[in-house]
């Protein structure tokens, strides 16, 4: 790979991991504010980039889409980063639209559930932290 191809995919992804740890910020904000499906939206969004910054640290590609399970694939997670990735992974359309979820978003959620997808993202957050920072 040429030194300004790298150089660039190396910015991107530290772009990324900055805007994975301000997702996580915002979501622990939110849940401590009682915006429970906005807190869950945020924590998938923490682990989408988080994810993002990883695969193009370690792969040297930009991933398509946002499919967090096969983001985890391509990284190889371990087991446990996985199911956090399964239990988030169908929040990037639940948390905003009311197609995908028959109703209204904002009232599918409640502390408890917010506490668990921003355990979710933590668990996917700390990996890649410990693995590439």
């Amino acid at each position: 790979m040429e030194r300004e191809g790298w150089t660039g995919m190396r910015r991107m992804s530290e772009a990324c991991w900055a805007q994975a740890r301000a997702n996580y910020a915002a979501a622990v904000t939110l849940l401590d504010a009682g915006v429970y499906f906005a807190c869950v939206f945020f924590a998938q969004q923490a682990a989408e980039q988080a994810l993002r910054a990883a695969t193009i640290q370690q792969l040297q590609k930009v991933p398509r889409g946002h499919n967090l399970i096969q983001m985890c694939n391509g990284l190889n997670a371990p087991v446990e980063v996985m199911n956090a990735a399964a239990e988030l992974n169908p929040e990037f359309l639940a948390t905003r639209s009311p197609e995908a979820v028959s109703g209204v978003p904002a009232q599918n959620y409640d502390r408890k559930s917010a506490r668990l997808h921003l355990r979710c993202a933590q668990t996917i957050v700390d990996w890649i932290k410990q693995a590439l920072y």
